[in-house]
């Protein structure tokens, strides 16, 4: 296979042998143009070769990895994991005698598939979904699949999301998703499932998937499930830019869409007053409201408004709801935590989530008492177990903080340090702890 020439490679400013940089960069392209290589080769060789498609990615990367410490990034480095991915597909059809006849059609169709998608082009909306991640989650998103599975499916091909992160944003083990993804990519096999955007009221059909894959991305930057780095502007910047992309097609400018649309510009306002200045979590009530972004804020309020025409209110809608209370409100003192509450009412009757009920469960607090959240809590364990989940035991900690009982609170505290892998919660976490272990028993 034709290796990439080094010579063409021009270094970007930090030192070529930063291997570190150079680490940080391939994961960053991992995120932003996997998804996008990986669709462009399934368009080609079709759905039944989707594992094809991700060893080719994958190979690209390595080989950047291999390449780049040594002879410096390439000024254009998306396009050279494009150039590399499409030289390793060319290389895996030659040697196959399954090809042969189709070979010199399928190298042309390579050559001008690879050709039209330049980086930075722009996209265009007609009669089908132009651009490509959006059209793989359509693909992944197929009726012969179960919801979860789609959403699997979607989350590891087009977002790069591993097992692991996957498994957390189900709450359950990465042994359950890694079946999970290999009965969806059997599936889609056996069925011979065609590479393409269904048509007419096909569409629609597949919307709800395909918003709930944005709604996990968008979380997964938000709040990361593990790693150094707490939020991933990253990823919630391209949910962002997708919801926008469906919200402005036909078949995808539903109410729930905009809902979902105004749940992430909302949220995403308040991304940078979470971390302070040495990368901790801030809690809401310490965040400094000024350095919300206040466009971002009325994006988000108009599409909460275009989300208004119909009679039905999706999860979207009452997330985005209460989203926008906190958003609307100048200072945490003047929450409107009543109605977020009653947001949290009718939530809980659309979604039985443990977690919904968690967050609830903190608002009845807000309204009526640390107890009266206790025992919500512990109405939530009698359906559902938490003991897993390290957020249960940081509210826990909290309400008991709230009552003074705060020897609870820290061993509440403990167990959800045990439990937490990012580095911003766990000084947080401790932090609180430290502070109710020094306080006297009343």
């Amino acid at each position: 296979m034709p290796q990439p020439d080094p010579a063409r490679a021009q270094p970007v400013p930090h030192p070529i042998g930063d291997g570190g940089a150079v680490t940080h960069l391939t994961e960053h392209l991992f995120r932003h143009e996997s998804g996008r290589l990986v669709s462009i080769l399934t368009g080609i060789f079709g759905v039944h070769r989707l594992q094809m498609a991700e060893d080719v990615v994958q190979d690209s990367l390595a080989r950047a990895l291999q390449t780049w410490p040594y002879y410096g990034v390439p000024a254009n480095p998306a396009g050279w994991l494009m150039q590399t991915a499409k030289h390793l597909a060319l290389d895996l059809i030659r040697r196959e005698t399954l090809f042969d006849e189709k070979q010199p059609h399928i190298i042309e169709f390579i050559q001008q598939r690879m050709g039209e998608t330049e980086v930075g082009a722009p996209l265009l909306f007609e009669d089908e979904i132009q651009d490509d991640r959006l059209r793989l989650m359509f693909t992944c998103c197929h009726p012969s699949l179960p919801q979860e599975s789609q959403t699997a499916l979607a989350l590891k091909v087009l977002c790069g999301f591993s097992p692991r992160e996957i498994a957390s944003a189900f709450l359950t083990s990465e042994a359950a998703i890694a079946k999970r993804l290999t009965r969806a990519r059997q599936r889609l096999q056996e069925e011979n499932v065609a590479f393409e955007i269904p048509a007419g009221l096909e569409l629609p059909t597949r919307l709800d998937a395909v918003l709930q894959i944005l709604y996990f991305l968008f979380n997964e930057g938000y709040k990361a499930s593990s790693g150094d780095k707490l939020i991933r502007e990253d990823l919630c910047a391209e949910a962002i830019r997708l919801v926008a992309l469906l919200a402005a097609h036909p078949s995808g400018n539903q109410p729930r869409t905009h809902a979902l649309a105004a749940l992430m510009l909302l949220n995403g306002a308040r991304l940078p007053a979470r971390l302070d200045a040495q990368g901790n979590i801030l809690r809401l009530e310490e965040q400094d409201r000024a350095r919300w972004d206040g466009r971002m804020i009325q994006r988000g309020i108009l599409h909460l408004g275009f989300s208004a025409h119909g009679d039905h209110a999706s999860e979207y809608h009452l997330q985005a709801a209460i989203a926008a209370c906190h958003c609307l409100s100048p200072d945490a003192a003047s929450t409107d935590w009543p109605q977020i509450l009653r947001h949290y009412d009718h939530l809980v009757l659309l979604n039985d989530s443990p977690v919904i009920a968690l967050n609830r469960a903190v608002a009845l607090a807000k309204v009526h008492g640390p107890a009266n959240g206790l025992a919500a809590v512990e109405a939530i364990l009698d359906r559902q177990p938490l003991d897993s989940y390290h957020l249960f035991y940081a509210v826990m900690g909290e309400l008991e903080a709230q009552r003074q009982q705060y020897q609870t609170a820290a061993e509440h505290l403990r167990m959800a340090l045990r439990l937490t892998e990012t580095v911003s919660e766990r000084t947080l976490l401790a932090k609180r702890l430290q502070d109710y272990e020094q306080r006297p028993v009343p």
